[in-house]
């Protein structure tokens, strides 16, 4: 079973590499971005497993390590 996790800074929160990203692009003259945010993919490979038991292992893992709750926020999809 495979397990898309997606990773990204909470509203509010600085994104320094974002404010890299939008510059070097207003730089190439791509001036219609307004803003940017960086995140993660995490793509996960797990042994078939009931689906909500697969589920609630996830949700612990990205509670655990794959996401700084206090400052990111995430979601996951199952392929």
């Amino acid at each position: 079973m495979r397990v898309r996790v997606f990773v990204s800074l909470k509203p509010g929160v600085l994104d320094p590499q974002g404010k890299a990203i939008h510059h070097s692009l207003e730089t190439l003259g791509f001036n219609e971005v307004r803003d940017v945010r960086v995140g993660r993919l995490i793509t996960l490979d797990m042994a078939d497993a009931d689906r909500d038991q697969a589920e609630a292992r996830v949700k612990d893992m990205c509670e655990k390590l794959l996401a700084n709750t206090v400052i990111e926020s995430y979601r996951y999809e199952f392929e």
